[in-house]
C-alpha cells in the first residue's frame, strides 16, 4: 500500500511538472510571435509617437521623445539621416538603428493638404 501511494504521489508530481513546464513554454512562444511582430513593423520617423519609436532596437524613451519634440518643432525628416539633426543621436547611432532594425525606418514625408 505505501509503494502503491508513493508512485502515485511521484506520478503526480511528474504531472504537475510537465504541465507547468508546457505552461510556460507556450507563453514564451506567445511572447516571441509578439516580438516578431514588432521587429518586422515598418516605423515612419514622421508620424510614429514616442511609444512606436522606442519599439526600435537602440532608441529608448528619452531618445523617441527627443523625436517627436524635435519633428513637432522643426517639420518632418526627409531621409533618416536627418535624425541627426536631433540631439542625442549621431550619425554611428544613425548606422547602428538601420543594422539593427533591417527595412523597418522610413521617413516618408507626409503632404498636408
Amino acid at each position: 500500500m505505501k509503494k502503491t501511494i508513493a508512485l502515485v504521489m511521484a506520478l503526480m508530481v511528474m504531472v504537475a511538472n510537465i504541465s507547468f513546464a508546457s505552461v510556460a513554454v507556450a507563453g514564451h512562444s506567445v511572447n516571441q510571435k509578439v516580438a516578431v511582430k514588432q521587429e518586422s513593423t515598418k516605423i515612419n520617423i514622421n508620424t510614429a509617437d514616442a511609444k512606436t519609436l522606442s519599439t526600435l532596437k537602440g532608441i529608448g524613451p528619452k531618445k523617441a521623445q527627443a523625436i517627436v519634440t524635435y519633428r513637432q518643432k522643426n517639420g518632418g525628416f526627409k531621409s533618416v539621416d536627418d535624425l541627426a539633426k536631433v540631439k542625442g543621436i549621431n550619425t554611428k547611432l544613425i548606422a547602428r538603428l538601420l543594422k539593427n532594425n533591417p527595412n523597418r525606418i522610413s521617413a516618408k514625408v507626409i503632404k498636408r493638404r
